[in-house]
């Protein structure tokens, strides 16, 4: 078994694992144990009361963030005719039709986010089973299988993040960057966490955030007051 790092026992010695944090505290303290020697990723974690196995309590949706996540994503738009063009206009870093489809089969997997059109989504469906695990899959219901695809590459080029429930029922996403103000990660925590409120499947009853925790990529996680922040953000 591997001993932890001086780094890491540092950190940990920071955090109060028994106590939940006010949000703007928690950030503060993510901020501060990002130590490593690049500039990491603040990232949430929302323990949800779903049960994922049931189709009407998937949470699913997007949302722009305010002020991005100070990563640069890579967009691949698989389309026809003059979209091509126009997601190229755009800002699309890949582009193209059946023969991106085929790459894609064959190993190729470059891209942060993939949009579609909708007439080329019976070519796109056979990688189902290689984007869907990845969170990749284009989908009506997050805006990534559209006619509009200059809006979509804008909108994710400007941050606007997918977010998803995972068979534990957590939702796992990136706020931004250690070296973004305390000011800009609690903006984007508290877009995300209202896009999230606003997901509630009907079907749920009972406590739907059951947890917050926040953390940098190389840090350890800090539990949030879920109680404060979700009558907060629901305002």
């Amino acid at each position: 078994m591997s001993s932890k790092s001086k780094r890491f026992k540092a950190i940990l010695g920071k955090i109060d694992p028994l106590k939940e944090y006010p949000l703007d505290d928690a950030i503060s303290l993510a901020k501060e144990c990002a130590t490593a020697k690049f500039d990491e990723s603040i990232e949430l974690h929302v323990k949800l009361g779903v049960d994922p196995r049931h189709a009407d309590q998937q949470v699913r949706s997007t949302v722009g963030l305010p002020h991005g996540t100070g990563h640069d994503k890579k967009v691949l738009v698989i389309a026809s005719g003059e979209k091509v063009k126009e997601a190229e206009d755009a800002g699309a870093d890949y582009v193209g039709g059946d023969e991106k489809v085929a790459e894609i089969e064959g190993g190729w997997m470059d891209f942060d986010a993939v949009i579609a059109t909708p007439d080329v989504m019976k070519t796109v469906g056979r990688l189902g089973k290689v984007l869907g695990p990845r969170g990749l899959m284009p989908s009506a219901k997050t805006n990534t299988v559209t006619f509009d695809v200059a809006g979509a590459v804008k909108e994710i080029k400007a941050g606007r993040v997918e977010f998803r429930v995972d068979k534990a029922g957590i939702i796992h996403n990136g706020v931004g960057r250690a070296s973004f103000t305390a000011e800009q990660l609690s903006d984007n925590v508290r877009t995300l966490l209202r896009a999230i409120l606003k997901a509630r499947p009907s079907a749920v009853k009972g406590t739907y955030i059951k947890g917050i925790a926040i953390s940098s990529t190389m840090g350890a996680g800090i539990k949030v007051d879920a109680t404060a922040i979700q009558k907060d953000s629901a305002e």
